[in-house]
């Protein structure tokens, strides 16, 4: 049974064991998520002007917002500020800085029956370990404007433990690197490329939605099933996304189980740590580091 933990003074390393075995994590504001919601909002609203982000879409044409984009998440992703605000997140919730690692922070935008693809793409059901993810990964989220029920995302907890069939088999983060993620900005209005996606019919319901005020922090298992919920609200839904392991963790091989990723490579090489940004040992990359068969 998948339990929905609210403010939980529990430890990072008992956090961890609970989010390995399906739980959920929801956490109010802290100062660091919310100086990182301001500072998104300043460049989305910058990029934008004079529209309001969320209702954007309703002023340009395709090819138009999505420059905006293919301009706005670069820069989002690569600020120092970014970087500097996503450590102070975790040390806020209790991450040991010397232990835990984090990717870059990612800016999400979600058109409502506009845009589908590429920097718009909206998820099917997936897991993130269908794409090279490690299985000891946490994945952090936070909505930067207001959200509700029918912009976020749907948690399918039953099937935590019950494997699904999929074409995780096809996926290679190296070469989606070079290759898919590349072309993102010339995905308008189809997405062409191959990601990994179920490949049988799924029970999607009942799921589990989480709504929190923007800053407010979800932290979930990169196992879960999970689907970007189709955007029927009439306005764009921004947040923010990052991930996360512990050392430890990498280490000893600790994680979700794996119950039907088949994909090759790692994400690992992405991450660095939170005391200093250094990157995780090369030896410690390359042990999951597989190629395809």
């Amino acid at each position: 049974m998948t339990v929905v933990h609210f403010d939980s003074p529990m430890s990072d390393d008992d956090r961890r064991a609970r989010l390995f075995a399906g739980d959920l994590f929801v956490y109010s504001p802290t100062p660091h998520s919310m100086a990182l919601v301001a500072f998104a909002r300043e460049l989305a609203e910058q990029a934008f002007a004079p529209h309001f982000p969320p209702d954007a879409q309703h002023h340009l044409a395709g090819p138009d917002y999505v420059r905006v984009l293919a301009d706005l998440k670069p820069t989002f992703i690569n600020h120092p500020r970014s970087a500097e605000l996503v450590r102070g997140i975790l040390t806020d919730l209790g991450a040991d800085p010397e232990q835990t690692y984090f990717d870059v922070p990612r800016l999400r935008t979600m058109t409502s029956e506009y845009l589908n693809a590429g920097l718009t793409l909206q998820f099917a059901p997936h897991r993130d370990t269908w794409f090279s993810a490690p299985m000891s990964q946490l994945n952090f989220w936070l909505p930067v404007y207001e959200v509700a029920e029918s912009n976020v995302m749907a948690f399918h907890p039953n099937y935590f433990a019950t494997g699904v069939r999929n074409s995780s088999r096809n996926y290679n983060y190296a070469e989606w690197v070079a290759h898919g993620r590349t072309v993102a900005a010339q995905q308008v209005y189809t997405e062409t490329r191959e990601q990994p996606r179920a490949e049988q019919d799924l029970e999607l319901e009942p799921d589990v939605r989480i709504i929190t005020p923007p800053g407010g922090v979800l932290v979930f298992s990169g196992a879960q099933l999970h689907t970007t919920v189709p955007n029927t609200s009439g306005r764009t839904r921004f947040s923010i996304d990052f991930r996360v392991v512990n050392r430890r963790d990498v280490e000893s091989g600790s994680g979700a189980r794996n119950v039907d990723s088949e994909c090759t490579g790692t994400t690992l090489g992405d991450f660095r740590r939170v005391s200093d940004q250094a990157p995780l040992p090369a030896e410690l990359v390359r042990a999951y580091d597989t190629v395809p068969g």
